[in-house]
């Protein structure tokens, strides 16, 4: 299987409108790796059959997708596989799959059959659904979860925070970086025709975590010194006039931002190494959102290391360039989650984009997938990055999917669609086939 995406030649796709998962229409080709998502949970009784899983590998294929990546690891940490080391779901919200079904071999060996390279997705910095109180974090390990800095509860664990689903981890608690990086080897052990690992949520919750004794006392041998006051050092919350708050940056604040990255770089240098002695071949790869100018929130800096942010952004210590991990990925996709396709679309809204991560709303030609992709391009430093898409943000104007999809195959990449149960809810398969159609006939949106 190929593994470089640079080295994908030929991606195979339908011009017209889809009848089936066999036509005969003409097919042209496009030069970029695309990449359909099954999430585990949303997809889990849809996908509990092999019929199911063959009927929509087949479609994605004549369309023109050349990656299916498969979440075997949902934010609660139990798995969709045999799993020694983590508790494996057979049910979710009423549906049950036969634990004798062996749900990525299957993906594995009909994606194969296909020319489909397939990929496992794992979350990794969470344990627990928060909405369902459901996971590892609920079911004997508290103690994992992220100590979260609030507002108007101080610290408290982020189970407590109900607003939020997902259940972060501490990226620094030792015995869940075990476990998890013993995850991953499993994994590749497991399944050695697996093509690769996509690892999701490698960060932390966002600018409120994590404030745990473990991360002050290991934050204070960073530094070299103790902290006076903590976690007000760090930053504080102010309250505004309309009785909202925003957090205001304290002494060792762009040092704390340059440290959370660090461990973030730390854990994928790991992970990488670890996975590459169980499968030399197999392809290491992350998701992230694309919105660098805010993402040192979530603690990440994925940019290339010979970029150096602190000439762009005020947060960024002249250290951060070290942290940034880019040169450790074969496989690179962002969320270029925006609803604007163009520049010019931008300009003549210029509305405030507040992403999933982002505690404040950010503006400029950043937040427009023309834009972002400029951008990443250049923090990139040339490297590689596959434009991602978000398909249910377009629910209320099909016409934009379009476009979207078409912005990201020119100007990125490639293609990584998320998810296709949205594309199945409201039937969005003529613009993905659209879109594709846009690209490979070279028209700009």
């Amino acid at each position: 299987m190929i593994k470089n995406i640079l080295a994908i030649s030929l991606t195979l796709f339908m011009l017209t409108g889809f009848s089936g998962c066999h036509t005969k229409n003409k097919i042209q080709e496009v030069n970029k790796p695309a990449l359909m998502w099954f999430d585990a949970t949303a997809n889990f009784s849809l996908l509990s059959h092999t019929d199911s899983i063959d009927y929509y590998l087949e479609k994605v294929k004549s369309i023109g997708f050349t990656h299916a990546i498969v979440d075997i690891r949902p934010i609660s940490g139990e798995v969709l596989y045999d799993s020694k080391l983590a508790p494996r779901m057979t049910e979710w919200k009423g549906a049950v799959r036969d634990s004798s079904f062996d749900f990525l071999g299957y993906f594995i060996r009909k994606g194969h059959e296909l020319g489909l390279e397939v990929h496992a997705s794992l979350n990794v910095f969470v344990a627990g659904h928060n909405f369902h109180d459901r996971g590892q974090i609920y079911s004997g390990k508290p103690e994992w979860a992220s100590m979260v800095y609030t507002p108007d509860q101080g610290i408290v664990p982020i189970t407590s925070l109900k607003s939020k689903y997902s259940a972060m981890v501490n990226p620094i608690n030792p015995d869940f970086r075990q476990h998890i990086l013993d995850l991953l080897k499993e994994v590749t052990a497991m399944y050695p025709d697996l093509d690769g690992l996509i690892l999701d949520r490698v960060r932390y919750d966002g600018i409120m975590a994590d404030f745990s004794e473990l991360s002050r006392h290991q934050f204070e041998e960073y530094m070299g010194e103790k902290l006076e006051n903590f976690p007000e050092d760090i930053y504080a919350w102010k309250t505004n006039s309309n009785g909202s708050a925003d957090y205001v940056p304290g002494k060792h604040f762009k040092k704390w931002l340059e440290w959370r990255a660090g461990n973030i770089y730390d854990f994928m240098d790991v992970a990488r190494k670890e996975v590459k002695s169980v499968n030399p071949k197999i392809s290491f790869g992350t998701y992230t959102g694309a919105w660098y100018p805010s993402y040192y929130e979530t603690g990440v800096n994925w940019a290339s290391s010979q970029y150096n942010p602190s000439m762009d952004y005020d947060w960024a210590s002249p250290d951060y360039m070290k942290t940034g991990y880019a040169e450790l990925l074969d496989l690179f996709t962002i969320g270029n989650y925006y609803t604007q396709v163009t520049i010019r679309e931008y300009l003549e809204e210029n509305k405030v984009v507040k992403n999933e991560t982002d505690y404040r709303g950010a503006a400029g030609t950043w937040y427009c997938v023309e834009g972002s992709c400029k951008n990443v391009r250049g923090i990139m430093n040339g490297l590689p990055f596959i434009g991602g898409i978000l398909v249910d943000q377009f629910y209320n104007n099909p016409h934009q999917l379009s476009r979207t999809i078409a912005m990201n195959l020119l100007d990125s990449d490639g293609l990584m669609v998320f998810d296709i149960c949205h594309i199945i809810e409201k039937n969005l398969w003529k613009e993905v086939e659209e879109g594709f159609k846009m690209a490979a006939q070279n028209i700009r949106p």
